[in-house]
């Protein structure tokens, strides 16, 4: 009950939020300008408002504490502050950096945002000490469970690095499925109901809380955010879900099953890296275009297609983890 109660706050949160910040957002020319380099039939899109992240964060951060300050009344929290609070702000964190990114190609008309070697070293910082306040502070510690077996292993001085390797590969994947109307609010929708269940199931109401709470904002967002998308969350948004996606996996001692439940994240940047690498290489593309899921628009998959298929896909590698890992 108390999840739900902080999920459906958010959802209601996000559904109004979304009235009064879009026509804001329009007002302000907040619009997304279409890379030439995408699909052409994209170009429609050019001019819907960006940075639309900023209704499913307002709505989750507000539904939190909320929630938080009527189960304190009712005596229902158990613990988990700390950990809450530090994945509450490394989603921020991640969520400030997208801001300034789309800030800078939104208002300063530098498509491109920041350099690749500025949004590197932001989100490189953020990692850092996310990393190294779980491994010296936080109950999750240096240990991390192996998927499908009952084994965990303690990284002891492997874990810093290795995480940070984890968050950032992590939260640019969010970002680079962040292509199509809905697709990156619809995927991690799934994957926060993932977490919801898991985290009960591990007796972690903390980030249970954050996930459902996640989830009901991400549920009200999307109904701007499906195609037509009335607005983008930009990298503010997916930024911030990255962060988020990682600070629960992290936080729950499974930063390795990110590869399974967040298996469409890993196939968007892989086919990236491979588009990139065949090309120098041998001056072929492997595929019609990348990401992925743009390769299956040129294929003639449309959007809604695309977007239900990778869900759907998500959704079962989401129950295989659940049940047998």
């Amino acid at each position: 009950m108390y999840y739900i109660v902080g999920g459906l706050i958010a959802f209601i949160l996000s559904l109004s939020l979304g009235m009064c910040i879009i026509p804001m957002l329009r007002r302000l020319k907040f619009g997304q300008e279409i890379r030439e380099i995408g699909p052409a039939w994209h170009a429609s899109k050019a001019g819907t408002p960006t940075m639309g992240g900023i209704i499913f964060i307002a709505a989750s951060a507000a539904s939190l504490i909320i929630t938080c300050v009527w189960g304190l009344i009712a005596g229902k929290n158990s613990g988990g502050s700390v950990d809450l609070l530090i994945v509450v702000l490394l989603s921020l964190a991640f969520g400030v950096i997208g801001f300034i990114d789309d800030y800078i190609k939104v208002v300063k008309k530098r498509n491109l945002g920041l350099t690749a070697v500025q949004k590197f070293g932001f989100q490189f910082i953020a990692a850092l000490i996310f990393a190294t306040f779980v491994a010296l502070f936080s109950d999750a510690g240096t240990v991390i469970d192996l998927p499908f077996t009952k084994t965990d292993i303690n990284l002891s001085w492997l874990y810093i690095p290795f995480i940070i390797f984890v968050m950032l590969g992590t939260v640019n994947s969010v970002n680079l499925t962040d292509g199509l109307d809905g697709l990156a609010a619809t995927v991690t929708f799934v994957v926060m109901l993932f977490y919801v269940l898991t985290s009960i199931k591990l007796g972690n109401s903390a980030m249970a809380l954050f996930a459902a709470v996640l989830a009901g904002a991400l549920a009200g967002f999307l109904f701007y955010n499906h195609k037509p998308a009335k607005v983008f969350m930009g990298d503010t948004g997916s930024l911030f879900l990255g962060g988020a996606v990682c600070g629960l996996a992290i936080i729950l001692g499974q930063p390795i099953t990110l590869l399974i439940v967040g298996l469409i994240y890993v196939i968007e940047t892989l086919s990236v890296i491979m588009q990139v690498t065949s090309y120098k290489l041998t001056g072929k593309r492997i595929f019609k275009m990348s990401p992925i899921h743009h390769h299956f628009e040129m294929c003639g998959w449309g959007e809604v297609k695309i977007v239900c298929v990778f869900s759907l896909i998500t959704l079962a590698l989401c129950a295989v983890m659940y049940f047998f890992g």
